[in-house]
């Protein structure tokens, strides 16, 4: 009898008899994968390498923004239904190990397997021959097999299978329950087995072969970057030509459902868009050319706005002040966000940088609002945040890329 078919005990024993056991379930993918199976009723484990994040979760705190999650902590924490682990040695050898650890790219867009491989190799001596082993971030092409194919050449027989997350990041767990799951399986025994643990928490199952699922993933974000790179390139080339570019794509969108698809232009990161689209390229052997394209669009847009106000302003004399450096709007997450590539191509040319955000935490650098505005003599909107569109600028020139506000000084 599987996870998904036996009853849930009020109560687990220890982390090593929890139900389930997520490997980095303290982050950004494994929060809402945790909680929305505590919610089930399941025990789990939540091992994190993070001792910080885990002491946080501990103490019933979300360590990062993600709607709908702090109830649920709380009840998780009041059930009893959540142990926390920071070593490979403290799993549960009681249910599915679920590790939330994918695989990047170098700077020669090779996949970086050993992250995996270590992962799993610190795994395997705790973990009994047919526990089920799901791998859930995004894989280089062919990854699940060869870590079955690994596991296989240690003399282990474990169940691998890959269960892509597709969440958007701060709206996990109300899109983990209303979104399908796709689901694969290096065996049909592991792919029935992780069909019915996930069965708990979505409302349904599509099954592919692992590389179709690694695939699947890779794509989707894929064409979410090269959609964005096709808006920022038409703003490049109405800006070319002296025209709003946000006047024209309101006009392409008034009541033209053919068009309702196309994202506003800005910047295009995050954790996973561009490497992504990375993994795809390093696949094709650097022959995947519009990923190519889009990454040069993408990433070469900061460059192009400093190059703008090179021309248009004397730098060297000016304070420039940066709205927002999170990745993207409503998040407090800065990683691989183009508000950090900005500043460093502003920083040799300009006569300061401030910066400031309402919802990052981790960068020391970061100043109140009202100070940046006060002390900028030009300010550039980075991330979208809701605040900025109300927010008193005090009539200095801003920079809008993304076209949200609404003021006599905005440069378009």
């Amino acid at each position: 009898m599987n996870i998904a078919e036996r009853p849930v005990p009020a109560r687990a024993v220890s982390a090593q008899t929890a139900d389930l056991t997520v490997v980095g379930g303290a982050g950004h993918v494994g929060i809402p994968l945790v909680l929305s199976f505590a919610a089930k009723g399941f025990g789990v484990n939540v091992n994190d390498i993070n001792e910080h994040t885990l002491a946080a979760l501990q103490a019933g705190r979300v360590p990062f923004m993600e709607r709908g999650a702090e109830p649920l902590l709380a009840r998780a924490l009041a059930e009893g239904r959540l142990f926390f682990s920071s070593r490979p040695s403290e799993i549960s050898t009681n249910g599915p190990v679920i590790v939330t650890i994918g695989t990047p790219v170098d700077e020669f867009l090779n996949p970086v397997r050993h992250v995996i491989r270590s992962c799993i190799d610190a795994l395997l001596p705790h973990m009994h021959d047919g526990q089920l082993l799901v791998l859930r971030s995004t894989l280089f092409p062919g990854t699940t097999d060869w870590v079955d194919s690994h596991i296989g050449q240690q003399g282990r027989r474990i169940k691998v299978a890959f269960c892509p997350e597709r969440i958007v990041q701060g709206n996990g767990i109300e899109e983990l329950a209303r979104m399908p799951q796709i689901v694969s399986g290096t065996s049909a025994e592991a792919a029935e087995e992780a069909a019915a643990l996930f069965r708990a928490i979505v409302p349904e199952i599509v099954t592919l072969k692992p590389i179709e699922a690694e695939f699947a993933k890779l794509f989707t974000n894929a064409y979410r970057y090269i959609g964005f790179a096709i808006t920022n390139q038409f703003y490049l080339i109405a800006k070319s030509a002296g025209l709003d570019y946000t006047r024209i794509l309101q006009a392409m969108k008034h009541d033209y459902p053919r068009a309702q698809y196309i994202p506003a232009p800005g910047f295009a990161a995050g954790p996973c868009l561009v490497k992504d689209t990375m993994q795809l390229l390093a696949f094709a052997r650097n022959e995947f050319a519009l990923g190519n394209a889009a990454i040069m669009v993408n990433e070469g847009l900061p460059l192009h706005i400093v190059s703008e106000l090179h021309r248009s302003h004397d730098l060297r004399s000016m304070t420039v002040g940066l709205l927002g450096m999170a990745f993207k709007a409503e998040s407090d997450d800065p990683r691989a966000s183009l508000s950090y590539k900005l500043k460093k191509a502003l920083l040799p040319c300009a006569k300061a940088v401030l910066t400031t955000d309402p919802f990052v935490t981790t960068d020391p650098d970061l100043r109140p609002l009202d100070e940046v505005v006060e002390r900028s003599d030009i300010l550039i909107l980075c991330t979208p945040h809701a605040l900025y569109k109300s927010a008193d600028l005090k009539g200095k020139p801003v920079v809008d890329v993304w076209g949200v506000l609404d003021h006599a000084n905005v440069i378009r």
